[in-house]
């Protein structure tokens, strides 16, 4: 790892190894959303109040997180003031409008946004999404593997940390399939594990993957009952896919006791914290438009889970060391 790489994952991390990382780069999640509470079309949702609800996050959020994800299409000028300067950041790179086909989705960057502009603008690293099922079409998947090598040449070059996320996800059932990622409630746990090897070698350059749980969150049982060891297996053969890179847990929309269930089994795999959304906020921001409501819930709810995620890490994760190495030449 290259002395760039290492100290981004470094400001990503907490002193002892450990990543407690929140993502408000959402965008057609919070579109939904304000759609719903203004009572109008979600191509009438406006520039403002998308942004309003990233800066209410991050002005509740930004303190406790160990790094926020944003995106730099709403939330990075609706909250770069907030930012705080002894933590870490990360910018999403893919637009969350991806191109569909019968046999699989395509990932693309945000228009005019790339490694290079992210890199200059001070972040400590880049994210990246890439929709992928191992049984796609030979075209989509492709697409796909050259979009991810592409955009880790990139990161080496401007010697930046690569953050990646992998969702699977399900073929289109017709023209009015949703569009927004919901987990998928019939995903194949074997699916995501292949998915993870796929991008596992030297080529793609990742340096620290952000995976789903391989099994629904909700179907996950407690890791203590009976059936916790069938589910257990899927987590460890994740974490096992993932090789020497280390790895983070995302929520996919789950609630916040089935996030908490999922990131036990994801600890206990091995992985070295979480990179969560909705999971830590969701209920908080379903107030919106009353401010002072969503800026008591997320004092109220998300800090404090917040917080028991970033304890419960650090009891049972696994902590990222980096690598010594030379100085750059």
């Amino acid at each position: 790892m290259t002395p760039g790489k290492r100290w981004g994952l470094r400001r990503l991390a907490s002193a002892d190894g450990f990543f407690s990382m929140v993502a408000i780069d959402q965008r057609p999640p919070i579109e939904q959303l304000v759609a719903k509470a203004r009572g109008i079309a979600r191509s009438e949702v406006g520039f403002a109040d998308i942004s309003l609800c990233k800066r209410w996050l991050a002005q509740a959020l930004a303190p406790h997180a160990g790094a926020l994800l944003v995106d730099p299409n709403y939330a990075y000028p609706a909250m770069a003031d907030l930012l705080q300067p002894q933590r870490g950041l990360l910018l999403t790179l893919e637009d969350h409008r991806f191109e569909d086909t019968p046999r699989g989705r395509k990932s693309h960057s945000i228009a005019d946004w790339s490694v290079a502009k992210i890199r200059r603008l001070g972040a400590d690293a880049v994210k990246v999404l890439a929709w992928y099922r191992p049984d796609a079409s030979d075209e989509v998947l492709e697409h796909q593997h050259r979009y991810v090598r592409e955009i880790g040449q990139q990161c080496r070059e401007h010697d930046i940390a690569f953050i990646f996320e992998l969702l699977t996800y399900p073929f289109p059932q017709g023209p009015d399939s949703l569009r927004d990622y919901v987990e998928d409630p019939a995903k194949a746990p074997q699916r995501v594990v292949d998915s993870v090897k796929a991008f596992a070698g030297p080529e793609y350059g990742v340096d620290l993957f952000k995976l789903e749980s391989p099994i629904p969150a909700p179907a996950l049982p407690d890791p203590a009952a009976a059936d916790g060891a069938a589910a257990q297996a899927w987590f460890d053969a994740l974490g096992a896919a993932c090789g020497d890179t280390p790895w983070v847990m995302l929520s996919a929309g789950a609630s916040m006791g089935d996030f908490e269930r999922a990131l036990r089994y994801a600890l206990r795999a091995g992985a070295s914290g979480f990179l969560a959304g909705r999971a830590v906020w969701w209920e908080a921001l379903s107030r919106f438009p009353d401010e002072a409501a969503v800026a008591a819930a997320l004092q109220r709810e998300a800090v404090p889970y917040l917080q028991r995620l970033a304890d419960l890490t650090r009891r049972q994760g696994r902590a990222w060391q980096p690598a010594a190495s030379g100085p750059a030449v």
